[in-house]
C-alpha cells in the first residue's frame, strides 16, 4: 500500500490546496494530510481542522492529522529551507512513519524527502493553474474571494448590521444592498414570532434573539462576501429596556453570531408610516434614542444615515466600499 502526504498550515484552505489534495489522493492508496499549527497564529487550527475534515469526506482515501507545535521548538516559517525541513522531518518521521511519497508545491518538499528517504512529487511549482497564496488572502480575503475553498469561505464573511428604530427602512434597504452587491441578508424576525409591537412580551424578545442568531449562522454560509443584517440582539435589548425596563440576557452562542465588522445606523429623519404593526410616531422616536444608549452602553461605533429612501441606499453603498474598499 502506498501511503502518501500533504502537509502545511492551509491558512486559509484555498482551491489551490484543494487541487494538491485531489491531485495527491490519486497518486496513492491512502494520503495523510498533516496540519501543522501554532496557538498565536491569526486563525486557530481547531477552525482549519474543521475545514479539512469537510474536504475529506469527498475522498475515499484521506486522512486528516493534526499537529500543535511549539514555536521555540520548530520555526514558524513558510520559507523552504534545508535546515528547518530537517527538523520536521523528524517529527514527520515519528507522526506518520513509513510515508512512501511526499506531495507539495514548495521547495521544502524536496528537503523533506530527501531527509526521510522518500520520493518527492512537485505539484504546480509555479501556480500556474491556480494564481494564489494563503498569504495574499490573509491580506485581503474580499479581493481574492474566489480563490477561497468553499469551506473556509464562512470565516472571512463580513457582516453589516442594520440598525434603528421602527419604519426608517431597514427592511427595504437590507433586501436591496444584499441585491446590488449580489449576496444575501438576514431578515427581522419580530414578525414571525408576533404581529404588533404593542402585544410583545419578554419571552418573544428572546424567541426572537434565538431565531434571528440562528438565520445568521445559517445564512453566513452562503454569504458572497458581505451579509446584510437587519437589525441585531442590541436592538432587541434596548426593546426590553423601552417596552419593561428590564434587562434581557442571552446565551454566549447568540451574543457571537450578532458580531459585526460594520454597523449602520438608519435616523429617523424619514417619513413615518404606520402599518398597523408598529408604534406610534413618538414613540419611535424614543425609541431611536434608546437604542443609541444601548449601543453606546455596548461599545458599538456606527455609521449614521439620513435623508429619504434614495439617498438612504446610495449613502450606504458609498460607506460601505470605501470601509471594505471593494466594489459589488
Amino acid at each position: 500500500m502506498k501511503k502518501g502526504l500533504v502537509i502545511g498550515k492551509f491558512m486559509p484552505l484555498h482551491k489551490g490546496h484543494l487541487a494538491l489534495i485531489d491531485f495527491a489522493s490519486r497518486q496513492c492508496d491512502q494520503l495523510f494530510i498533516l496540519l501543522c499549527y501554532t496557538k498565536n497564529e491569526v486563525i486557530k487550527g481547531t477552525e482549519r481542522e474543521t475545514w479539512l475534515q469537510a474536504v475529506a469526506t469527498d475522498f475515499s482515501n484521506v486522512t486528516v492529522v493534526s499537529y500543535l507545535y511549539n514555536e521555540d521548538e520548530l520555526p514558524n516559517t513558510s520559507e523552504s529551507s534545508r535546515e528547518v525541513s530537517l527538523l520536521w522531518s523528524k517529527v514527520i518521521a515519528t507522526i506518520l512513519p513509513n510515508i512512501d511519497i511526499i506531495f507539495s508545491s514548495e521547495m521544502y518538499g524536496g528537503f523533506l524527502a530527501d531527509f526521510l528517504g522518500i520520493e518527492h512529487m512537485c505539484f504546480d511549482r509555479e501556480r500556474k493553474n491556480i494564481p494564489i497564496a494563503a498569504s495574499t488572502i490573509i491580506e485581503h480575503p474580499l479581493h481574492n474571494w474566489d480563490f477561497i475553498s468553499t469551506v473556509a469561505k464562512p470565516y472571512f464573511v463580513k457582516k453589516i448590521i442594520l440598525l434603528g428604530t421602527e419604519s426608517t427602512g431597514k427592511s427595504t434597504l437590507a433586501k436591496n444592498l444584499a441585491k446590488h452587491f449580489k449576496t444575501v441578508y438576514v431578515p427581522e424576525m419580530a414578525r414571525k414570532i408576533l404581529k404588533k409591537t404593542i402585544d410583545c412580551k419578554p419571552e418573544h424578545l428572546i424567541a426572537i434573539a434565538d431565531l434571528h442568531a440562528k438565520e445568521i449562522i445559517s445564512q453566513t454560509k452562503n454569504a458572497n462576501r458581505l451579509l446584510f443584517i437587519d437589525t441585531d440582539i442590541n436592538i432587541t435589548k434596548s426593546y426590553s429596556k423601552y417596552l419593561f425596563k428590564q434587562e434581557i440576557d442571552v446565551a454566549c452562542w447568540i451574543e457571537e453570531a450578532n458580531r459585526a465588522d460594520f454597523y449602520i445606523f438608519l435616523e429617523p429623519d424619514c417619513p413615518f408610516i404606520q402599518d398597523g404593526t408598529r408604534l406610534e410616531d413618538m414613540e419611535r422616536n424614543e425609541l431611536s434614542l434608546f437604542h443609541k444608549v444601548q449601543l453606546k452602553q455596548a461599545g458599538i461605533s456606527y455609521f449614521s444615515i439620513y435623508g429619504n429612501w434614495e439617498e438612504r441606499f446610495e449613502k450606504s453603498c458609498i460607506a460601505i466600499t470605501h470601509h471594505f474598499k471593494i466594489n459589488p
